[in-house]
């Protein structure tokens, strides 16, 4: 019983440090910027990610999520959904862990939607949860290079970049993206 009290002590106080980080509301404009500055850092380290932004009808894009936990954890963060470089909608995102996890870590987050139908289906379902989707590809960066929309064709791709901190672990985690109301 102390064991947990202390896991849920530590718990508090890794979301706090995070929370506590987080910057208030900012305005349209320079949330625009910060996606596009956060695809930009993105599209330098890949280029099959700035062919996949040639062609997608819109991408979604997180700048910053943060995660932190000791055997359960949360991650969560706050993004754009972009189409012809316009926002058109706000999106929050958030996480559980369950497992054998400790840290903190916070890392980008960009999903390109390839056809209108997989941005509608999102849309309509009024969030996404990666895991419940099988026509996602999660691409990480050493595959990125030979990556193609013939050689891995999908409604949806996802990139997690931009890594800072230490997470370790085995874990059993999904993202849920919610649109937030205006």
């Amino acid at each position: 019983m102390k064991s947990f009290r202390i896991h849920t002590l530590f718990l508090i106080f890794l979301t706090g440090v995070t929370l506590g980080s987080v910057q208030p509301a900012f305005a349209a404009q320079s949330r625009q910027q910060e996606a596009k500055a956060t695809l930009n850092t993105l599209y330098e380290t890949s280029p099959a990610a700035r062919a996949l932004g040639a062609k997608a009808k819109a991408i979604l894009v997180f700048p910053e999520i943060r995660k932190g936990g000791l055997i359960l954890g949360a991650q969560f963060g706050e993004g754009v959904l972009l189409k012809n470089d316009k926002i058109v909608a706000r999106y929050e995102v958030d996480g559980l862990l369950v497992g054998v996890e400790a840290g903190a870590q916070k890392f980008a987050y960009a999903m390109f939607f390839m056809s209108d139908a997989a941005l509608e289906q999102m849309r309509a379902a009024h969030g996404l949860e990666i895991g419940a989707d099988p026509n996602i590809v999660v691409v990480d960066s050493g595959s990125a290079k030979q990556l193609t929309t013939g050689t891995a064709p999908a409604d949806v791709y996802a990139y997690v970049f931009s890594q800072m901190g230490l997470m370790g672990g085995i874990s059993l985690q999904g993202l849920k993206f919610t649109e937030i109301e205006r």
